[in-house]
């Protein structure tokens, strides 16, 4: 599920409720109702599934089966329907493991190992079968059947083995294997959480005292400061935490978040899905850890099909499974089971399933779809419309679903559904517990199976017990439609399961929360969608709040859509569900809004309308951040987190913010909450209006009578309270207006508003309140701009609409008591006389100047309220300046043709409209009259028939007038169309036979003819076109038969065209004149040479002579004909003509018979003469010959095959048989010269290969031939023709070939099968029945009897000695000489066993001790080596006192020290090579100074250089190792030595164990002797040759905690101090290795730590108290801090800066705005000298008195005191720059070397700034009043 999701890790591993998954049993599931409606039943399917619900809910679900008059057509296109496809793997539905993260779980695994078990991480992989093996399946599989003891039990090991090697084979050694490797390496792991299981269901009850003690143990559950307290969470400067949830993104509520224990990522315990209540116990990953992404199981996107293609595919996997035979429903659902249970093998379908009808189309008729030409209309309309129809069905009258807006894909919208056998669809139910129906369009039958949903919890509970694994690792599986479970293992567990067979023409429907799944018996078509009709909205309840336990995104809000269907029409059934789940949502409502009011989140505020309420999801709500719902009534969000909001049930985890700074959204109150439920009851026709206004007076009388809280140090109600407010909200408006106090007034009405009808009057006041409140600051925003608008006269100030003021104004009575109200009633009379004057100005009768209305626009301009008519005004005065300047320019226009006629007119009409009376408007009428009278002149013209002359007369006239009339301006293109007509036409006909594109000749003169046909004007160019055209026509032809080819009667047409238009004497026509003789005279030879038959080379001349003609003579197709056939006959000849077959192809076909005769007859048909017909004739001729003689041969051949007998084989026959092979061979050859298909030559090769191999077969009598030979000859025996096996010849000859091969494969040395004496002689005995004999072979299996004989009594004669007398060169003898004389026998088993033996206990000895096995002499000197090593170091321990050295050796070698340099340890004396050992940092070159590594190892406490070798030996191993030696046949040399090495080293781990106990119990000061000892023993394990796991954990433990008591010796002993991070980072160490509280150095730490915490949190309390504590208290809590032995930097710097103190108030810095006197240096805050913003300088009141006195202190003796240093006052550094003034004090602390000195000179400094000005003591403070004005009372 992702990171929403995250678990503990291997939680219920072996619940005592677990289920073991069995094989399909016999159990048959019921069938579910089947119903049949009538046709007036079938008009309602709603109010039809309300009747038949009391029976069919109680069944999860039933079949409809329509009337028959009922077949709507399938409305897709079959040949063009594609989709998408998915592959589903049927076989791991069910038997598949968790996607667990085989290195999570490996991580996991190793911990537990070393925290519980005190082993370590396994690095050494776990091998089965050759391959490793992941101990992650085999865990989870021995999971699934109820764990180790259960699997043994019921002998699961086989399904064990499955689910871990998917189709591996199975056999009884490798569950045995299995199951031993799984005790071995995780029966320990499952018990440890088998407890941890249990331990977490009993700490339920006490679950805060378990948590308590959990936190201390693991790190990761909640963090601790560094006092090993809860922290609380802190936020650092730049808004990050230090941790943040991966689900809410949020880092506030650390002490209930989640840390993953590999990725460390964070999430909230109530983010989680489903949310936890507490910490689990052990370690805890998330899912992205927990869960593989590789190995993560679903259903994966195939390829896009087409309807065709899905269907070759369905039915080849029908085939494979059955065949072409049809299989029963009960065949069907056991193979089905079967797959899905693992036992069948890997299967992968794939399914067009979850197909949006609105992408893909729908099978349903559809208004928006084409209607195909078969279906017709009556029948289409009347499906679309059907209620039936699921596109419609959603949302149906009645059906709750039709507030919906959206389309929801598979809920509003149908889903189609394309399916293949064995497609699935997986146990579930649907979203929101809708209902579902899935109509079946066509196809086979699907397999539909469900659980009803009073029962789905059982469901729920079985599921979960019998796929513990899989729930483990994702809770929402049931979520995600990839899961089955059969029939059969719920019916065993008592939980009721009914199936339905749904045909096509079948509805089935699915009630709500009943689980269902299914599958199809092959190719069909579905479709479905949801519906909720009214007794589904308990339901859609329950389903709203499982999403928001599993924290999933709903797809719709439940709330809003019964808010919504309870303000609309519903129908009458709906009103008793509509009602409960109303009065639900609204107790709910009020007990968390309740609470939320009693928690302080006063704050509240009414959510956004909805645009469009009648309809849901047309806006989306925000969400719960936490649980993922619609906040659609209501929300709790804070200022610190703008965009997150949550639901009540999650406002505590929001934030950390208090209370009272949250604040409560809502969309309804309870009152309208309360209204809607009222409301309900107005739609029963029992209740009468009495009895719903008593109802409805009790519910708000009785709403909150005991909501009450805290305050004040009393109790008081929520009626109290508001009562309170109504009293003081109504004092206030009848006083003067006042915008804090409404706005006061306002924010203490939310905490009443969100609640019920007993809250009216408070929201009415509160109405009023508001409304007052917006009328008086809308007065006093008007007074405001009308005064600036006065005082600036700028368009940046905004001005007053006089609507606005008029709005005001207009309020009867006033809402409160403004005073400016008045006044601005002044204001807006002035405005009103205003408008009247801009009346009166615009009334047309007026005859107003310009200067006058530009005036009265001023003035408008300057008015501080925005009247409208002031833009009328403005328009005018703007439309007779515009008259004024546009005629003004027409009449001085010089330019021709720029004035446009509409202009003109349009200002002649705006003369009467202005009503204007000026000197331009007699020139501009006289300028109209001009344009007027060319107007008329040309549309005299225009009339009339228009000559080309006329044209110029007027536009020469009127050339350059400054009017454009279009009359004349139509004329002029009249004028210029003619001209270029007439250029066009010259430039065409200029040398127009010259040219050779005639074709472009003749558009252009076409085109001319055209453009001239269009013209207005007449001209004489006009009538010569047509002509010209004509001509241009010809040319066109001429040159088409000069181009290319055309017919001669064609071009005699062409000819004489030209004659008639006199245009013979062009050059083109004499070259076609010259063309039409040459054709003339070739078509009378073409027409001689078919009459007669002459050579192929005349015809060729007549083909190729009429290429270089353009003329198409008519002989020329029957010459080409003739030439053509005479070709293709030649072609078809050509392979009956080749004489040698290398020329041919080998892979060429055979030749037919029937051909070549063909191709003879045909050859008389031929009009050219051809040598090849003789040819072919002769080769006919060959053929009929060779056919004769190998009819003949085979003839000859089956005469000597029948009177074959094997008992009477003599020379002479044996010697026919290869004479008549050798015939029919060379027949063979013959034919493939030929290359002919001959009938008889198969039958020929056939015979001819077994006599062959009978002839091979008789040669091996006499010979000894190998086994491949044998094998060779009996595999061809088997590809010849069965006619000859049931002869008796034939199967004597096989058999005895048979006993061959079983005989050869006896006696061959290579054979890897080995027989058994038995075997041998019955082969020996049936050498005498066979009927042909093997005399070689014979004598060669009586030898090897006898030898085998003789080896067996050579092994019974070894046995029977003793032990002692039986030797391991002996065995492997007999081993060697029985692979090679032996047959399989006990003998032989029991040497090969008793030499395995022998080998493998050396194996193991050389793997102990590090050698490679096969050569004895490595392991003897090896174990050797050993025995040296612990000698070694027993001395070790067991020198004298007295004595410090074992002669002149080194501790590490056992070699004199005569030939090498040897250095002496100053505090252990002993000796070391220089090569053996580097010396230590401490040491010098100097022997008698050095310091050997032990020593100085042990002494140091450096224990993390030391590293014990942990690939020694293991003395487990060897005393392991010498008790399977008493096992063995034989004694071995190796055994004794093995023998003493386990006595010394048990000697040596006596030493070693007494010295680790004697050091673990020293826990005094003085660690002397336990160094000695310590350092003793790692000289003796260094040596030692061997390694004990648990005396050296042991031993490893004692260094360690020497190492830290030298540490803490150190750090409490060392000149620095420490600081309180080192002492708890070593006390941490401590812990982790479990130092007793009794040490003498943990009990010192632990006190250190105790009091330094103590003393650092009062110094933090203190330094954030600005100025709460003396400050003589402040200085002793810094002496008692620098006199600690700890080194507390950091609160001593804070409380050294909190000592400082300023301004008249005399408080430390504490982030106040602040600024510092110019002259004095003293700083002051803001607030305390009543300063709004910074001035660019300023001189504190203290430094003004000084300059108006300066005669009695002038600045020269204050300079000459401070000199003197008598009066010296130290100068207030600046709060900003405190970095630069920190390191000034450090580096003037740091020029001081002694600490006592430097302390107390701090004290001193702190002591005398923190004193009074002198001079400010000095005065006399009679001028106190000038400091009146910036003294501010602090409380």
């Amino acid at each position: 599920m992702g990171k929403s999701r995250p678990r503990a890790a291997e939680k219920r591993v072996l619940g005592q409720g677990s289920i073991v998954l069995t094989s399909s049993s016999s159990l048959t599931i019921p069938p579910a109702p089947v119903y049949y409606p009538t046709e007036d039943e079938f008009k309602d399917p709603l109010a039809y599934i309300y009747k038949i619900r009391p029976e069919a809910e109680s069944y999860g679900i039933c079949k409809i089966i329509p009337p028959e008059s009922w077949k709507p057509p399938f409305a897709l296109d079959l040949d063009t329907f594609s989709f998408p496809t998915k592959t589903q793997a049927i076989h791991q539905l069910q038997a598949r493991p968790p996607a667990c993260n085989s290195k999570t779980f490996e991580l996991e695994y190793n911990r537990f190992l070393e925290e519980h078990c005190g082993k370590k991480a396994v690095k050494k992989k776990v091998v089965f079968e050759g391959k490793e093996l992941d101990l992650c399946k085999l865990f989870n599989g021995v999971k699934r059947y109820g764990g180790y003891d259960n699997a043994v039990k019921e002998k699961k090991w086989g399904e064990v083995f499955r689910f871990v090697r998917s189709g591996g084979k199975v056999s009884e050694c490798s569950k045995y294997v299995l199951c031993q490797l799984y005790k071995e390496h995780l029966y320990d792991y499952e018990n440890y959480y088998s407890r941890l299981d249990r331990v977490k269901e009993k700490s339920c009850k006490r679950g805060m005292l378990a948590e308590k003690r959990r936190g201390q143990q693991s790190c990761k559950r909640s963090r601790t400061n560094e006092a090993g307290e809860k922290a609380k969470p802190r936020k650092v400067e730049d808004e990050e935490y230090d941790q943040i949830c991966e689900q809410c993104r949020s880092g506030l509520h650390a002490e209930v978040m989640l840390l993953c224990d590999r990725c460390n990522k964070g999430w909230h315990i109530y983010c989680l899905s489903p949310p936890l209540k507490r910490v689990p116990p052990g370690n805890w990953y998330c899912s992205e850890c927990f869960n593989s992404e590789k190995d993560s199981f679903g259903f994966v996107p195939g390829k896009q099909l087409s309807l065709e293609a899905f269907r070759r595919v369905a039915d080849r996997a029908k085939k494979k499974w059955f065949g072409s035979t049809s299989a029963s429903r009960v065949q069907l659902e056991k193979k089905f089971w079967e797959i899905v249970e693992g036992s069948v093998g890997e299967v992968e379908v794939i399914y067009g399933s979850d197909l949006d009808t609105s992408v893909y189309g729908s099978g349903f008729p559809r208004l928006d779809n084409q209607r195909p030409s078969s279906i017709d209309v009556n029948g289409w309309d009347e499906y679309c419309a059907s209620p039936w129809n699921l596109n419609n069905l959603p949302k149906l009258q009645g059906s709750m679903l039709r507030a919906v807006h959206h389309n929801i894909a598979g809920v509003m919208v149908p889903w189609l559904y394309i399916g293949m056998l064995f497609s699935s669809f997986c146990w579930h139910f649907e979203d929101h517990c809708f209902y579902s129906m899935n109509y079946h369009h066509w196809g086979e039958p699907k397999c539909w199976y469900s659980v009803p949903g009073s029962e789905a919890s059982a469901f729920e509970k079985v599921m979960r017990n019998s796929l513990p694994d899989l729930f483990d690792a994702q809770p929402d599986l049931l979520f995600q439609l990839v899961t089955m479970l059969n029939p059969s293992v719920l019916q065993e567990h008592n939980v009721p399961v009914y199936s339905v067979l749904q045909e096509p023409g079948n509805f089935v429907i699915t009630f709500p929360r009943s689980y269902h799944g299914g599958f199809n018996f092959g190719l069909n078509c579905a479709e479905a969608v949801n519906f909720a009709p009214a007794d589904w909205l308990p339901y859609g309840g329950f389903g709203a709040e499982l999403y928001q336990h599993y924290r999933k995104a709903a797809v719709l809000s439940h709330e809003e859509l019964l808010c919504v269907v309870a303000k609309n029409d519903f129908d009458a059934n709906a009103l008793p569900y509509l009602k409960n789940e109303l009065l639900r949502i609204y107790n709910k409502e009020k007990s968390w809004r309740e609470r939320l009011w009693k928690n302080g989140i006063i704050s509240s505020s009414l959510m956004a309308p909805r645009e469009q309420p009648n309809y849901v999801g047309v806006e989306e709500d925000a969400t719960c951040i936490i649980c993922q719902q619609f906040l659609y009534l209501s929300a709790v969000g804070c200022s610190c987190r703008p965009s997150a909001f949550v639901c009540l049930e999650h406002w505590e985890n929001l934030c950390e913010c208090k209370p009272r700074k949250r604040h409560f959204l809502y969309r309804h109150t309870l009152a309208e909450l309360n209204d809607l439920v009222i409301m309900m009851d107005k739609h029963s026709s029992e209740d009468t209006i009495q009895k719903r206004n008593t109802r409805k007076h009790l519910t708000c009388t009785n709403e909150l009578p005991s909501l009450s809280k805290k305050i004040k140090g009393g109790h008081m109600t929520i009626a109290q309270l508001a009562e309170e407010w109504l009293l003081r909200s109504c004092k206030i408006l009848q006083m003067p207006y006042s915008n804090d106090a409404y706005a006061s007034a306002l924010k203490e009405a939310e905490q009443f508003l969100w609640a019920g009808s007993e809250m009216d009057p408070v929201r009415e006041l509160a109405k009023n309140l508001a409304e007052a409140q917006n009328w008086a600051e809308g007065v006093r925003d008007c007074l405001s701009k009308i005064e600036l608008w006065g005082s600036h006269h700028n368009s940046e100030v905004e001005r007053v609409k006089m609507e606005d003021v008029n709005t005001l104004l207009n309020a009867n009575p006033v809402p409160c008591n403004e005073p400016g109200h008045l006044k601005l009633k002044g204001y807006e009379e002035e405005a009103r006389e205003l408008i009247q004057e801009i009346c009166s100005a615009l009334s047309t009768s007026s005859n107003v100047s310009i200067v006058d209305l530009e005036t009265l626009c001023s003035k408008a301009r300057e008015s501080a309220i925005y009247v409208q008519e002031s833009e009328r005004l403005l328009t005018k005065l703007s439309a007779v300046k515009l008259w004024l300047h546009t005629v003004r320019n027409c009449i001085s226009e010089k330019s021709p043709g720029v004035i446009e006629v509409d202009i003109l007119n349009s200002l002649k009409s705006e003369i009467v409209e202005l009503q204007l009376q000026l000197p331009e408007v007699p020139m501009f009428l006289d300028f109209v009259r001009q344009v007027e009278l060319c107007q008329s002149r040309s549309t005299e013209i225009l009339r009339g028939s228009i000559t080309l002359k006329n044209l110029e007369v007027l536009i020469q006239e009127y050339d350059g007038f400054t009017v454009d009339v279009p009359e004349l301006t139509l004329l002029r293109q009249y004028q210029h169309d003619a001209f270029d007509w007439i250029s066009r036409y010259n430039d065409v006909v200029k040398n127009i036979h010259e040219r050779e594109d005639q074709e472009n000749v003749v558009d252009e003169l076409i085109c001319l003819e055209k453009d001239g046909s269009l013209l207005k004007v007449q001209f004489d160019e006009l009538l010569l076109v047509d002509v010209e055209l004509k001509k241009a026509s010809c040319r066109v032809e001429a040159w088409k038969v000069l181009s290319g080819k055309m017919p001669l009667d064609s071009i005699q047409q062409v000819m004489a065209m030209a004659i008639k238009l006199q245009i013979d004497n062009e050059k083109v026509f004499k070259k076609i004149s010259d063309v039409l003789a040459q054709a003339v005279r070739l078509e009378e030879k073409a027409k001689h040479i078919l009459a007669c038959e002459v050579q192929m080379s005349d015809f060729e001349d007549v083909v190729r002579m009429s290429e270089d003609l353009c003329a198409l003579l008519p002989s020329l197709d029957g010459v080409k004909g003739a030439l053509s056939m005479a070709k293709s006959w030649l072609i078809k000849s050509k392979p009956y003509l080749v004489s040698d077959l290398s020329i041919s192809s080998v892979g060429n076909a055979l030749l037919k018979v029937d051909d070549l005769k063909e191709l003879v007859s045909e050859s008389k048909l031929l009009k050219i003469y051809l040598k090849e017909r003789s040819l072919l004739e002769n080769v006919l001729h060959n053929y009929m010959e060779l056919e004769h003689n190998a009819c003949s041969a085979l003839h000859d051949a089956e005469s000597l095959l029948n009177i074959l007998d094997v008992s009477e084989m003599s020379s002479d026959l044996i010697s026919k048989i290869e004479d008549q092979v050798a015939k029919m061979e060379s027949i063979m050859k013959a034919e493939l010269s030929l290359r002919f298909d001959f009938l008889v030559i198969p039958k020929l090769r056939e015979t001819c290969a077994i006599l062959h191999w009978c002839f091979k077969a008789l040669t091996f009598r006499a010979v000894d031939p190998t086994l491949k030979e044998v094998e060779m000859l009996l595999e061809d025996a088997g590809h010849h023709h069965v006619i000859y096996t049931s002869r008796p010849f034939w199967r004597s000859l096989v058999d005895g070939i048979n006993w061959l091969k079983k005989a050869v494969e006896i006696l061959d040395p290579c054979s890897l099968k080995r027989f058994d004496l038995s075997d041998v002689e019955e082969t020996l005995r049936q050498s005498k029945i066979i009927k042909i004999s093997f005399p070689l072979i014979v004598d060669r299996l009586v030898d090897a009897i006898k030898r085998h004989n003789v080896w067996v009594d050579e092994v019974k004669a070894f046995f029977t000695c003793s032990t002692g007398d039986r030797s391991w060169s002996l065995l492997l003898q007999l081993e060697s000489l029985g692979s090679t004389n032996a047959f399989n026998c006990m003998e032989m088993d029991m040497v090969v066993s008793e030499v395995q033996r022998v080998r493998e206990w050396k194996q193991r000895g050389g793997d102990i001790v590090g050698v490679k096995a096969g050569d004895d002499n490595l392991l003897l000197n090896a174990l050797s080596r050993i025995i040296d090593a612990l000698d070694r170091s027993l001395y070790v321990y067991n020198k004298p006192d007295g004595c410090n050295r074992r002669s002149l050796e080194c501790m590490l070698c056992s070699n004199e020290a005569q030939d090498q340099e040897l250095l002496t340890c100053s505090v252990c004396m002993e000796c070391y090579h220089r090569q053996c050992i580097k010396p230590t940092s401490s040491g010098t070159s100097h022997a008698a100074a050095y310091i050997c590594p032990y020593c100085h190892i042990i002494e140091s406490g450096k224990v993390s250089r030391l590293k014990i070798d942990a690939k020694r030996p293991e003395l487990d191993k060897f005393m392991e190792l010498l008790s399977d030696a008493d096992n063995l046949c034989l004694d071995i040399e190796e055994k004794a030595i093995i023998r003493q090495i386990v006595e010394k080293a048990l000697a040596y781990k006596a030493c070693l164990t007494g010295i680790v106990e004697f050091s673990l119990s020293s826990l005094g000061e003085d660690p002397s002797m336990v160094i000695w000892k310590l350092s003793t023993a790692l000289k003796a394990v260094e040596v030692a040759g061997v390694y004990d796991r648990q005396c050296n954990c042991k031993f490893e433990l004692a260094l360690a905690r020497n190492s830290w008591r030298v540490r803490a010796s150190k750090l409490l002993k060392a000149s620095q101090k420490p600081s309180i991070h080192q002492i708890q980072r070593l006390l941490k160490e401590g812990l982790t290795i479990s130092v007793p509280t009794e040490d003498y150095f943990w009990h010192r730490l632990t006190t250190i730590k105790h009091i330094g915490l103590q003393w650092a949190t009062k110094a933090k309390k203190v330094s954030a108290d600005s100025g709460a504590l003396e400050l003589h208290k402040v200085f002793e809590l810094i002496a008692e801090g620098e006199s600690f032995p700890v080194h507390f930097e950091k609160e001593l710097k804070l409380l050294r800066e909190r000592s400082m103190l300023y301004c008249i108030c005399r408080k430390p810095y504490d982030q106040r705005p602040m600024i510092a006197c110019d002259k004095c240096d003293e700083w002051y805050h803001f607030d305390c000298i009543k300063l709004s913003s910074a001035p660019k300088s300023y001189i504190c009141p203290a430094c003004k008195v000084d300059t108006a006195n300066e005669d009695k202190c002038t600045s020269s003796s204050i300079e000459q005191e401070r000199s003197n240093g008598e009066c010296e006052e130290p100068q207030t550094p600046s709060p900003r720059p405190v970095e630069l003034r920190r390191e000034a004090e450090r580096s003037k602390m740091a020029e001081s070397n002694d600490i006592s000195r430097r302390r107390c000179s701090g004290i001193e400094r702190l002591l005398w700034r923190n004193r009074k000005p002198f001079r400010r003591a000095a005065k006399k403070r009679v001028e106190l009043e000038i400091f009146s004005p910036f003294f501010h009372v602090h409380e």
